[in-house]
């Protein structure tokens, strides 16, 4: 146990010193008297109003979860959807690419009723509409701003081959679950010489069991009618434009160009490019990624704040936020 609280800091440390270290090389490479002097003359509200669409990027995604629970017959509240949403956001944080949460939603989808299997459908549901949405929105904002056109195009193509790729093996672990029996059947002589045979088989039996829930509830999912889909994509486009508005309101808080078409079609690629698992809630990449970008568009003096303040907003507040609320929900389990 102390050994894994141990590794939690660490993960958390070098998350922070990875951000903050990108964090003070831009600075470095940006005009820092003038970020600073840029500091003091904020509009603060219009700070507030930034924080307010990370907020709102947290409400959505609970009322999202919510819904997609409802659609296999398992009622939440929103209260613990949100709970879960930050809960899960703060594992993310702390582990490789920002898709860590999901162990955490599983499971405490499962502590209010849930089976494995179904609980890791909702949550498959949920990155597939956000791939979907990243693809779709990714493609009408480099049509709209013409922006990053070439490097936006690679991205979504190699995302586009990946999740390709990632709904193959679905659809084959969907329609045909029976290999997963076969699979197991062949680790089981393997998984007893590490554990009794008994056990062994407890463990292959309740494996079966949840990808065959797995199976059903992900069926259950793709059943639903078009009145029933819409909200959820709605809902998952106002997920993420929420989240993408927090740079503009940042720099209209400077008094800049907010860059609406230019930042949006920015934060998709972003988006994209931080799901690869490299370092403890994608810090660095991030940063970096942002830097590049935006550098493209807002002015020298500018550039280090804003990445100050919208890694701030986006990804320290999910530490903070997220570990008062893990803290919580681990205390309440115990």
């Amino acid at each position: 146990m102390d050994s894994d609280k141990a590794s939690g800091r660490l993960k958390n440390l070098a998350g922070l010193l990875i951000s903050l270290a990108t964090i003070v090389v831009i600075f470095k490479l940006t005009e820092t008297n003038l970020t600073w002097d840029l500091l003091t003359e904020a509009q603060l509200w219009l700070l507030v109003l930034a924080l307010l669409f990370h907020v709102l990027f947290w409400l959505f995604w609970a009322i999202r979860l919510k819904i997609l629970c409802s659609y296999l017959y398992q009622t939440i509240s929103v209260r613990y959807a949100l709970e879960t949403v930050l809960a899960s956001s703060f594992l993310a944080a702390i582990t490789p690419s920002s898709v860590g949460g999901e162990p955490v939603r599983i499971k405490l989808l499962a502590d209010r009723g849930a089976s494995i299997g179904s609980a890791s459908a909702i949550v498959v549901a949920e990155r597939l509409l956000d791939a979907i949405f990243f693809l779709l929105a990714l493609s009408l904002f480099i049509a709209l701003s013409g922006f990053a056109a070439r490097l936006g195009l690679e991205v979504g193509v190699a995302f586009l081959g990946l999740l390709a790729l990632c709904i193959a093996f679905l659809v084959l672990a969907i329609k045909n679950p029976h290999r997963a029996d076969h699979l197991l059947d062949k680790i089981y002589p393997f998984l007893k010489r590490l554990v009794k045979a008994q056990r062994a088989e407890r463990i292959c039996t309740f494996l079966k069991n949840e990808v065959r829930l797995f199976s059903d509830a992900s069926l259950e999912l793709t059943k639903n009618s078009y009145s029933r889909i819409a909200p959820v994509m709605l809902l998952t486009g106002a997920i993420w434009l929420s989240e993408f508005l927090v740079p503009s309101a940042v720099l209209l808080a400077f008094r800049q160009d907010p860059f609406i078409l230019y930042s949006i079609t920015s934060q998709l690629i972003i988006a994209i490019i931080s799901l690869l698992p490299l370092t403890p809630g994608s810090s660095g990449i991030a940063e970096g990624s942002m830097f590049y970008l935006y550098s493209r568009f807002v002015t020298a003096y500018t550039l280090g704040m804003l990445v100050a303040v919208w890694r701030g907003i986006t990804y320290f507040s999910n530490l903070l936020v997220g570990f008062i609320i893990t803290a919580k929900v681990i205390k309440v389990s115990l």
